[in-house]
């Protein structure tokens, strides 16, 4: 005869509580970073984000690359910079981080000599306003008034 506890014996009890562990193991080994991924980045502030979106559109990275919210910014010379913050690396060699973000857009060209993206003379308070806005992930309601 089976032990018994309650009405539920015991090897269904630990199939269940098995199960409910193994649930919980999974689910926070999804935090952190996965394959080398770092974490999504986050903005400082809307403000930042909002001056992000008013350079990008000024220095007129649209007419290289595709960008997300900016106006006429549908071009194919350069790669596309949806979603930026999921990317692992910058131009391909660099880890995505705002520092390494922030040096890219000031001086390409010292990062990677001969690269087709030009220095256009972005100051650092410019380039992290332009990171804030690559790194802002938007909301569901962001993405609807698109």
């Amino acid at each position: 005869m089976k032990p018994v506890i309650g009405h539920v014996d015991a090897k269904s009890l630990w199939l269940r509580v098995s199960s409910v562990w193994l649930g919980v193991l999974l689910l926070t080994a999804c935090t952190g970073e996965v394959n080398g991924v770092q974490e999504p980045r986050t903005s400082s502030s809307d403000h930042s984000v909002q001056t992000g979106r008013t350079l990008i559109a000024d220095y007129g990275c649209g007419s290289c690359h595709s960008i997300p919210g900016i106006p006429g910014a549908d071009a194919k010379a350069a790669p596309p910079l949806e979603q930026f913050y999921q990317r692992t690396y910058i131009a391909g060699q660099l880890p995505n981080t705002l520092d390494n973000l922030v040096l890219w857009i000031q001086n390409p060209q010292e990062v990677e000599p001969g690269t087709a993206m030009p220095n256009l003379g972005v100051t650092q308070i410019e380039a992290r306003a332009m990171a804030a806005y690559l790194y802002h992930q938007p909301t569901l309601t962001e993405l609807l008034s698109q």
